[in-house]
């Protein structure tokens, strides 16, 4: 079962998707090649959306390393993205049978009214194995603690997905009868409401009611996400070639070395030459993220073309099926990432997540490979938030900073569970690198280490142990019992009716 199922995971959520959702489809009476259809664009949208994070993060490579420069930091956590995250999850014993212990988990929640969602988005399961595989290990490779954490997390953000499905689907009026229950997305939710409500408290807050479309007619061409998109990758750009601007003829003579070190035939680098340099690479990255901001909704446009006919046909089942009772379908967060609201907020937030990252005391995690996990942080924010620009910032803003300190805590542990991996499958992706002076770093990513719910179920684990175990059970147990309560009234209203 372990080797099946690490097979399975490993061909990635691109060839993996296709073919679950291909059998989902034939499962539900839908006819063949409308079922390959579907699972294929579903595929394709994976692909388009990996092949634009890595444009995002590979171009911003360089400027962020002359960032860390700029402001002579010495950062301890190394930001290794989703991927190393995820060969965590999936490569250890905890995650090997995270998929089918979690399916079964979801069938007993689901007929005994405890939970609405049928989570099909098997490739995010990766979340609960992680944060299991880190209990895994910092309970001395005990896998009864590993799966608590997983199953706890799971359980939580299925009753998440249920308290936020009515004003998900509100929003978003796509995606009627699907809910969000990924962890990540979901760990949000507390924020956008807590800090949605305290913002309404401040007099003529109200008035700053600005969404992605407003900001189109008060700025005109500059509101648009592809423009915003340039500027603030120029603006990025620019900020690391901040000591080249004081000091051209370094860069001169470093740009000419460099050349000479390739071809020692290379013509000398004039200043003018130099000069252009620096513009070419601020022209270059103005670019490159507006081309993230205008590629991202024609890549969901994929995932909506392969999702909602099976999301329609499953509601048609549902409704055979369970008597016309209300029955959600847990789909990827990935097919609404592309609203312009959380386009604008997410580029906005990355130079303002850098900043903060220099300026926070006790932060040692600078985001680089996850940057591009920014637009998966506004999912269930847009909808407390009406899509107010101004609202949504502030919650992605403090949201984001204090997973920092989420990242920062929880780096040690994450380490331990990379090395471990790394040491035993040999995943590239798992390898921590090190510093130029051979000092090794730790291990840090915003998805799935900066999640409030990650963070408190490790910290239960890993520092209060059995006490902290006993408060999850029964934050976990309080949460289902107050979710059937609500499906069961909710039932007998509608019988009524």
């Amino acid at each position: 079962m372990e080797k099946v199922f690490s097979y399975i995971i490993s061909l990635g959520a691109s060839v993996m998707m296709p073919i679950l959702f291909t059998i989902i489809g034939l499962c539900i009476g839908m006819k063949f090649g409308k079922s390959l259809k579907s699972g294929l664009y579903v595929g394709v949208g994976f692909v388009g959306l990996g092949i634009v994070t890595a444009l995002l993060t590979s171009n911003f490579g360089s400027p962020l390393d002359a960032f860390s420069k700029i402001f002579d930091l010495d950062l301890s956590v190394f930001d290794m993205g989703w991927p190393a995250a995820a060969a965590v999850a999936y490569n250890t014993a905890v995650g090997a049978l995270i998929i089918p212990i979690c399916l079964g988990v979801n069938f007993l929640l689901l007929i005994t009214k405890c939970t609405r969602t049928v989570n099909i988005d098997l490739w995010n399961y990766w979340h609960f194995a992680f944060i299991g595989a880190v209990a895994y290990f910092v309970m001395d490779q005990s896998l009864a603690w590993g799966y608590f954490a997983a199953i706890v997390c799971y359980i939580i953000t299925l009753v998440m997905a249920d308290l936020t499905a009515d004003r998900f689907q509100k929003y978003y009026p796509e995606w009627q009868g699907i809910s969000i229950p990924q962890p990540f997305c979901q760990s949000f939710t507390p924020f956008a409401i807590g800090i949605n409500w305290l913002l309404d408290k401040i007099p003529g807050f109200s008035k700053l009611d600005i969404d992605a479309e407003g900001l189109k007619k008060k700025f005109g061409v500059l509101g648009e996400p592809i423009v915003l998109g340039v500027i603030v990758g120029a603006i990025i750009a620019a900020l690391a070639h901040l000591n080249h601007f004081g000091d051209m003829e370094s860069y001169r003579v470093s740009l000419e070395e460099a050349l000479k070190s390739k071809n020692p035939l290379a013509k000398p680098v004039s200043m003018t030459d130099a000069v252009m340099s620096v513009v070419k690479d601020i022209l270059y990255l103005g670019v490159v993220m507006g081309a993230v901001m205008e590629l991202i909704p024609r890549i969901t446009k994929l995932f909506i073309d392969g999702l909602k006919p099976i999301a329609d046909k499953t509601q048609e089942v549902v409704k055979q099926k369970f008597n016309g009772k209300k029955v959600y379908i847990g789909m990827s967060p990935a097919v609404v990432i592309g609203h312009p609201t959380t386009l604008v907020v997410s580029l906005l937030l990355i130079p303002v997540a850098l900043l903060i990252a220099v300026i926070l005391p006790g932060n040692q995690f600078l985001p680089l490979a996850s940057l591009a996990g920014l637009f998966y942080v506004f999912v269930m924010v847009l909808p407390y938030t009406k899509g107010n620009v101004v609202k949504t910032f502030i919650i992605g803003l403090i949201a984001v900073g204090i997973g920092l300190y989420f990242v920062t805590d929880m780096a040690p542990a994450f380490t331990k569970a990379a090395n471990s991996v790394f040491a035993t499958t040999g995943d590239a992706a798992a390898k921590i690198p090190v510093k130029t002076d051979g000092t090794p770093y730790f291990a840090g990513a915003l998805d799935f280490a900066s999640s409030l719910f990650g963070w408190v179920i490790y910290k239960c684990v890993a520092s209060l142990k059995w006490i902290g175990a006993g408060v999850l059970t029964l934050i976990t147990i309080a949460m289902v019992v107050w979710n059937r309560k609500r499906i069961v009234a909710d039932e007998r209203v509608n019988s009524k009716q």
